[in-house]
């Protein structure tokens, strides 16, 4: 539910649930501001309590999110270097295979490149994914010719073992993207915050005082909130995975190939 919604109408629903609930629990404190005396302790217990209740949901929450954004980053630098390995050996089988491997190993990247912008589970990114499975696929045959036609050579054996880890390091990576906070997780974080931040306005309002602190309160838990969805986002938002590892392998390709095509034997 939360994956689905535009960036910014996320934050918009983010910034209303916690405001709201600030903004009316303070009205109604300044209605029962009269029963200050009779009130005022359970409330300053009961925000004491749910703070430090929302505050460990909310670091909870939090880590969960940074270590899935991290997992996304070392699974984009996993491939691109998975990639990088299977491009340089791709230079060293012998030709046909050597500069149809090459051509389609540079298109491969591009559509590597595409999944950064794509959003995941949505059609674009189906349809990216389903142009890396054939471009897979056509590698895949052109590696089992390569074999074929030097069946005790090194390279070929070398360059499938690469082009293997290469495919394996496309699922790697599109699962880490698809892998995200449980949304129960998050919707206990917003309901949680909304109803800490509406008690402890509710108590500040009672006594009189601290508007300032609360509005404060209320927009650092807001900013807590904004991030942990950011980060569990990676593909909009303002933290997204950095696609720079692919980025560097597709700009070598455009230089010639390291390595001279061998000999057919």
């Amino acid at each position: 539910m939360f994956f689905s919604l535009p960036t910014w109408a996320l934050w918009l629903i983010l910034l209303g649930i916690v405001g709201g609930a600030t903004a009316g629990a303070y009205a109604t404190g300044l209605y029962l501001r009269e029963h200050q005396a009779t009130l005022r302790a359970p409330f300053g217990a009961l925000q004491g309590a749910l703070l430090g209740l929302v505050g460990l949901v909310l670091a909870f929450g939090l880590s969960i999110a940074v270590g899935r954004y991290e997992d996304r980053r070392a699974a984009t630098v996993a491939e691109a270097n998975a990639i990088g390995t299977t491009y340089l050996r791709a230079q060293l089988i012998a030709e046909p295979a050597r500069s149809r491997s090459l051509e389609l190993l540079r298109e491969y990247t591009d559509r590597a490149l595409l999944v950064t912008k794509e959003v995941p589970d949505s059609s674009g990114m189906r349809r990216t994914t389903a142009a890396e499975s054939v471009l897979q696929r056509r590698l895949w045959r052109l590696a089992g010719q390569a074999i074929a036609a030097a069946p005790l050579a090194s390279a070929p054996r070398l360059y499938v073992d690469s082009l293997n880890t290469t495919i394996d390091a496309q699922s790697t990576r599109l699962s880490s993207l698809n892998n995200r906070v449980p949304g129960a997780v998050l919707a206990v974080e917003v309901i949680g915050a909304a109803a800490a931040m509406g008690i402890l306005a509710l108590h500040i309002s009672i006594l009189g005082r601290g508007l300032v602190a609360m509005t404060a309160a209320a927009g650092l838990v807001t900013l807590l909130l904004i991030v942990t969805f950011d980060l569990d986002r990676p593909t909009r938002g303002l933290i997204t995975v950095p696609p720079t590892p692919l980025a560097s392998v597709r700009a070598s390709m455009v230089l010639p190939p390291a390595a001279p095509a061998p000999n057919r034997p």
